[in-house]
């Protein structure tokens, strides 16, 4: 995403406003493909993600630029640092565990639905140390070092979620 950042500075300078849409659809293509697709409106995805990449945002770029609406998917890869969240259910809150090393993202696993009019990005993953040893939780950040391979499956229904009072998160519901 480095690169990106550079590149839309340098075309700010040089092109009119309306090309930036192009551009970074144009780039977003690049990284990824759509492998399948079925008769029932399934499709599937690989998403590559490079050195510098924040793995969170660009899973909600792809999400929008693609509208993905029920969509599962997991990864492998690794990242330079992470920001992992674990849920206090007393205080209906996230602590903060932040990861300040290289780690190999051993799974990376989630869903992406509609809430309030966006696509949703939940995460869960676990990172394995250089000493063998884990950290895991619910992924806010994850900077890239070096790729992270993603693979993306949408249905053709949508998944919303809904506000739960009683855990103060919003969870999907099926009913819609």
């Amino acid at each position: 995403m480095a690169f990106i950042h550079l590149l839309l500075l340098f075309m700010s300078l040089t092109r009119p406003i309306g090309h930036f849409d192009f551009i970074i659809q144009m780039i977003i293509e690049m990284k990824s493909e759509l492998i399948n697709t079925n008769g029932s409106g399934q499709r599937t995805y690989a998403m590559i993600m490079d050195t510098g990449d924040e793995a969170m945002q660009c899973l909600t770029e792809f999400a929008q630029q693609q509208s993905l609406n029920a969509c599962q998917f997991t990864a492998i890869g690794a990242f330079s640092s992470a920001l992992l969240g674990y849920f206090d259910f007393s205080k209906k809150e996230y602590e903060k565990i932040e990861v300040d090393e290289q780690v190999e993202v051993l799974v990376l696993a989630g869903d992406i639905s509609f809430d309030k009019g966006n696509q949703k990005v939940h995460a869960h993953v676990v990172l394995g140390r250089s000493d063998g040893s884990t950290r895991g939780g619910h992924l806010m950040k994850g900077y890239v070092r070096p790729t992270l391979e993603v693979m993306l499956t949408e249905s053709p229904a949508h998944l919303h979620r809904k506000h739960d009072e009683v855990s103060g998160l919003a969870l999907i519901d099926i009913k819609g």
